[in-house]
């Protein structure tokens, strides 16, 4: 998978502009894990899941009960978007509509 960087919408004029909170659609074939406190990390889902330590944000994003990785529980259901060519295209999907607003 080719890298997409997500920032490139958000840089005007040398500055990067405030992301909007977008949630990624439900998918049907959708991963759920539960939430280990102390030993789940979002890096470490994304490498297993989409083989790519950088798609953390993605997991975080899917899961709108949360603002930061620390903010999960032990025992929350953590959803993974799945899959990730999906997932992504649908964010960026969103984000374009944030933008053209």
């Amino acid at each position: 998978m080719q890298y997409q960087d997500r920032y490139e919408p958000f840089r005007k004029n040398g500055t990067l502009q405030t992301l909007p909170r977008v949630e990624i659609p439900t998918l049907k074939d959708d991963k759920y894990i539960v939430y280990i406190e102390g030993l789940t990390r979002l890096d470490r889902v994304a490498l297993n899941y989409y083989n790519d330590s950088t798609l953390g944000w993605l997991i975080l994003y899917a899961n709108p009960f949360v603002s930061f990785e620390f903010d999960f529980k032990s025992d929350d259901i953590i959803r993974i978007p799945f899959p990730v060519e999906e997932a992504l295209q649908n964010y960026f999907n969103l984000i374009s509509k944030e933008l053209n607003k």
